[in-house]
């Protein structure tokens, strides 16, 4: 087997795991298994697993201490079983396991989707930003519609959510966290996580909710921007108000003069839409109202801000051995000053 130096070999019995896949996929090829670590974010761990000419994906929760009823490897496994049927651009699941043999997390293996992720650079082949950013924005926008589209009951994804009560739920669930991951005192949280409280808008659709739709979540073509060949990372997938997508993708959505925020996209280069372009394009192909887009782009900010100090608190806690979180409390203060700005209607 090759793995690179990378690989923790102490938590992951890459032995182990090569016979259960034998065991488990039929006709798998005679050579040795290769393992990769792809270049990892903040989150789960992904390994690109080869057999000869097999590949596939393999995901796991990241190492150390992590959030109760985070990163639940079974719950995105089952939801792709059933979504990948009504929404091909969705991963295929392979196999799940919980086996402590193989590694200390549950985990599971899909297929592997054929793509380039964009994340602070673009492929050569686009062409640069002016010609491939419409391109890419608009398509953006198609695939996240295309998604909201689906009949979910339809699609037998009624017992991935509750819709009622949705947006309370998140508000008062990430606040929750945020609570309990504080590490720095900021001015003017308190503040507004009370307008959060009391400005809750009134759900008028539900639809699946992909709650983590962003840029590098997509895999393109890599020589045809306006191809999309895969929407990844559905672990937080639900059923609820489609709007908080909107917001949540629009808070990764960098412009060229917001401040560190922690994440590094080509959309702060010129041709992209700007956020306001971007929600009146999604307003207009949607057909939704979006006019308290203010709020749902405001709790994206806060809620980028959770995620982000829920990484800092398990570095500081020395749970998270890695020097790139050691600044991410400053990201935390800009996303917050991003979500006050929002919310007083100066930043979109």
């Amino acid at each position: 087997m090759t793995i690179g130096n990378y690989v923790d070999q102490d938590q992951i019995n890459w032995q182990q795991l090569e016979k259960h896949l034998r065991e488990s996929i039929e006709a798998l090829p005679q050579e040795t298994m290769k393992v990769k670590k792809f270049s990892e974010g903040y989150s789960n761990l992904t390994y690109l697993i080869s057999i000869g000419d097999w590949e596939a994906v393999l995901r796991r929760p990241p190492f150390g201490e992590i959030p109760p009823k985070a990163h639940d490897m079974h719950r995105e496994y089952t939801i792709l079983s059933k979504v990948n049927h009504a929404f091909p651009l969705a991963p295929k699941p392979l196999l799940y396991s919980d086996n402590p043999e193989i590694m200390n997390r549950h985990f599971y293996v899909m297929e592997k989707k054929e793509g380039y992720v964009i994340d602070d650079e673009l492929p050569p082949s686009y062409g640069g930003s002016e010609q491939a950013g419409p391109i890419i924005s608009d398509r953006m926008i198609q695939t996240l519609t295309k998604m909201q589209a689906i009949d979910y009951k339809e699609a037998n994804l009624t017992d991935i959510g509750k819709p009622a009560g949705y947006l309370e739920r998140q508000v008062h669930g990430w606040i929750k966290r945020y609570q309990r991951s504080k590490t720095d005192e900021w001015q003017g949280v308190s503040e507004l996580e009370t307008w959060f409280k009391q400005h809750i808008p009134t759900t008028t659709e539900t639809t699946i909710v992909h709650n983590d739709f962003k840029l590098n979540n997509l895999l393109f073509d890599p020589e045809a921007p306006g191809k999309i060949n895969g929407v990844l990372d559905w672990e937080l997938s639900t059923i609820g108000d489609p709007l908080t997508d909107l917001g949540s993708t629009l808070a990764y959505w960098g412009q060229s003069e917001d401040p560190d925020l922690g994440i590094h996209f080509v959309t702060n280069q010129p041709g992209f839409y700007s956020r306001r372009e971007f929600a009146e394009a999604y307003a207009k192909q949607s057909g939704r109202d979006i006019s308290n887009i203010t709020y749902y782009v405001a709790f994206g900010f806060y809620k980028l801000a959770v995620i982000l100090q829920q990484i800092y608190y398990r570095w500081k806690k020395g749970e998270a051995d890695d020097d790139r979180f050691q600044n991410l409390n400053q990201a935390v203060a800009n996303l917050l000053e991003m979500a006050h700005l929002t919310r007083s209607n100066r930043l979109i």
